[in-house]
């Protein structure tokens, strides 16, 4: 779809979303401690899901506490690891600020203005890991950062979610200087300024709220989350699980490596394609709060990397015809995903294109071109269908999940770690070999299968939030564009899945 240069509308009448203010304020302390729930519940101390879980008539909190090690409120966080996230975030800065960038207009807010932008996150994820693969050519699986987030995983995601309540409150308080025809072009965000304080410290009152800092310059605080420390601290959580994988059992199987290949894949084109989320629902319609601070700090990057800490503990050998399936599914999605995305963005560029220029459209009276043909006839949100099969991709290496640790029985010999993995070692599944594994044994038993909801997770959230995201297009849409959206869903009916939904 391709806007014209018109003047923006007034601000439409928004009513509550996600339950209103109620439904919010639950999230809100809900969410945090679903992170605390996979990060205790699935563990590398007893097994995953906590053997207590197992057996409902048996269970006491003393027997869970033992479960996951729990040792009080008081080890949630430390020293330490409040120092190495705020020092992650303060070298993400420094990168933003000396490396080379593309500067680059958003689009027309509603008071006329266009705000500009400073991209360089892929060049600056290309430094941060290159210094990481020279560390871990010179200390292998024991480089310290590697280490570091391993033994401090729980607190680490603490810091996260502490900043993220931080960033909504400072965000939240501050919107109130915000003045009409302000020069700078901040804006409230439509649904953001209900006046319940609750919902709208969740949703987000400002939409674009920026802050201009000595030698860093100015950050716009939403676009810079959205890509910035939690994207590619999702990745560097995948790597860091490479590693305890291979310091623990002596292996790097393929299924954690295409895991972690997918979701490097997912994150570096994003960090790559960085102008794209100018035109994303987040940057054009949603304030920046509590749902946006939590969840590009803390749910992204602790929730989208649970099956690869899952494999850290528990390898899974998929072999040749298991690793073609799960990059079929990758691919596919992957394609759909990208095709769609390019094809949009040219179009809205310059209709002129020639890759796009074949396209027929719907011309509404706001202005807008809407696509009847190519992916987007095919369905209004085709994106949503790749971005959900690269989902499955995330989850299908970790097979029939779930395992129990056997403290008293250490997997130190080949036959045990055959066992444990499923595949002859050394084998096309099992690489890396050349230390002795050093952790207990590892098996399924009667976890069989309950792991999976934990590993699984990802794809049923996954769908829910890309439906409950369509949804939320449809009816900017409707609003936006009236009877022509109408008219366009009767030539586009289906909205993700042609022919299903």
């Amino acid at each position: 779809m391709a806007k014209k240069d018109v003047k923006a509308a007034a601000p439409a009448q928004h009513g509550y979303e996600f339950g209103g203010p109620i439904v919010v304020s639950a999230f809100s302390v809900l969410l945090p401690l679903i992170c605390y729930a996979f990060a205790f519940l699935c563990n590398d101390v007893s097994g995953c899901p906590a053997p207590t879980l197992l057996h409902p008539t048996r269970f006491s909190l003393d027997s869970l506490k033992k479960d996951v090690n729990w040792q009080g409120i008081s080890h949630l966080i430390n020293a330490q690891s409040v120092i190495a996230t705020l020092g992650w975030y303060f070298l993400s800065l420094v990168l933003n600020a000396v490396l080379p960038a593309q500067e680059v207009q958003g689009v027309k807010l509603r008071s006329g203005g266009r705000l500009k932008y400073r991209f360089n996150a892929f060049s600056s994820a290309m430094v941060i890991m290159g210094g990481c693969a020279v560390g871990t050519l010179l200390y292998g699986a024991d480089f310290p950062v590697w280490t570091f987030i391993w033994n401090n995983y729980v607190q680490i995601l603490t810091c996260n979610i502490l900043i993220s309540y931080f960033l909504a409150t400072w965000t939240y308080v501050r919107s109130f200087s915000v003045k009409p025809n302000d020069p700078s072009h901040r804006e409230l965000a439509q649904g953001g300024h209900t006046g319940n304080i609750l919902y709208d410290w969740f949703i987000g009152r400002e939409l674009n709220p920026r802050i201009t800092l000595p030698f860093f310059g100015t950050i716009d605080v939403k676009a810079w989350m959205e890509l910035r420390p939690g994207m590619l601290g999702w990745i560097l959580l995948d790597l860091a699980f490479i590693a305890h994988q291979y310091r623990t059992h002596a292996v790097v199987t393929d299924s954690i490596l295409i895991v972690t290949f997918s979701q490097a894949l997912y994150v570096l084109d994003a960090l790559y394609m960085e102008p794209a989320i100018l035109t994303t629902i987040d940057i054009i319609n949603d304030g920046f709060g509590f749902m946006l601070a939590f969840g590009d700090l803390a749910w992204l990057p602790f929730v989208y990397s649970l099956q690869a800490r899952y494999l850290a503990v528990h390898p899974v050998v998929l072999g040749p015809l298991g690793c073609l399936g799960v990059f079929a599914v990758q691919g596919t999605g992957y394609y759909i995903f990208r095709a769609a995305n390019n094809e949009k963005n040219r179009f809205r560029n310059n209709p002129d294109d020639p890759k796009v220029k074949h396209l027929t459209y719907i011309e509404t009276e706001a202005g807008s071109r809407l696509l009847t043909s190519g992916w987007w006839g095919t369905a209004r949100h085709i994106n949503y269908l790749g971005d959900w099969f690269m989902s499955w991709a995330y989850c299908l290496p970790t097979g029939i999940a779930g395992y129990i640790i056997k403290h008293n029985h250490p997997a130190h010999s080949a036959s045990e770690l055959d066992s444990i993995v499923g595949a002859s070692i050394p084998g096309p599944g099992g690489l890396l070999m050349g230390r002795q594994p050093v952790g207990p044994a590892v098996v399924q038993g009667e976890a069989r299968g309950w792991g999976m909801l934990v590993t699984y997770f990802f794809m049923l959230y996954f769908a829910i939030l890309l439906v409950h995201r369509e949804r939320r297009d449809e009816e900017k849409c409707r609003r936006k564009y009236g009877k022509d959206w109408e008219r366009y869903c009767k030539e586009v009916p289906w909205r993700i899945v042609p022919g299903v939904y």
